[in-house]
């Protein structure tokens, strides 16, 4: 029961890839249905593809690199065994009258030196898992701030005051055969797509504690609800109706 109770809790504790997948896949149809035409439909289609590879990616990042531990495991190995072949010498070595003290100096040393290129090594492998992970993190965040500025652009164009027919036009003025109800709709998909786009990002940070990525991921989500913030104005001006 208390096993139960434990699982149910990390469930509802943290993002679950699956069902934000899942989510994005149904926004996805949600649209192709509304908008078959539109370029909005071909985003969030690239939006599931980047979903579906931040699940695989949470996964992997999860694994521990067999190689690298390994290497480590080999370099701990030659540590131990440099100390010790160091230390068996100088008792040979070190006995009275048969070594000077400048000779134990230069004994001491070489040990000292073998000592610390190999903690060097280690160092620099434990430290490598980490900066590959890192890596990869923020390619894919940096992806997902480009897509939040993709999405951005497909409402940029999107006047609230045409749906209210308050909009004087010019001949620059975007073409936009939408209606009203459409229009609610088309600013709503966009502003579930960036929630989503937040989320994904969110995602990565649930395993890892890496400052740069939470600082990235801080990033992405300030954008997104800055971005669906000016899409919830235009909601607000279609609401309000013509004054």
């Amino acid at each position: 029961m208390s096993k139960k109770n434990n699982n149910s809790a990390s469930n509802y504790s943290q993002l679950n890839p699956e069902l934000i997948v899942a989510t994005v896949e149904q926004l996805s149809r949600r649209i192709e249905e509304r908008f078959p035409e539109a370029g909005l439909r071909q985003v969030s289609a690239h939006l599931c593809h980047i979903a579906r590879d931040a699940r695989q990616r949470v996964v992997e990042s999860a694994r521990r690199s067999i190689s690298i531990h390994l290497s480590i495991l080999l370099l701990l190995g030659l540590f131990a065994a440099g100390v010790l072949m160091s230390i068996s010498q100088l008792r040979i070595q070190f006995q009275p009258g048969s070594v000077t003290w400048l000779e134990f100096i230069q004994a001491m040393e070489s040990g000292i030196n073998d000592v610390i290129f190999i903690g060097a090594g280690i160092f620099f492998l434990v430290s490598l898992e980490s900066r590959i992970k890192r890596r990869r993190i923020l390619k894919a965040l940096h992806e997902l701030r480009s897509l939040a500025h993709v999405i951005d652009m497909h409402q940029l164009t999107k006047d609230p005051q045409r749906a209210t027919g308050t909009l004087v036009t010019t001949p620059s003025s975007p073409s936009d055969e939408l209606s009203p109800d459409q229009l609610i709709r088309y600013l709503d998909y966009c502003s579930e797509m960036l929630s989503l786009v937040g989320k994904l990002a969110a995602l990565y940070l649930q395993r890892s504690d890496d400052a740069v990525v939470l600082s990235t991921v801080d990033e992405i989500e300030g954008l997104t609800t800055g971005l669906s913030r000016k899409i919830w104005q235009k909601l607000m001006i279609i609401h309000a109706g013509p004054k």
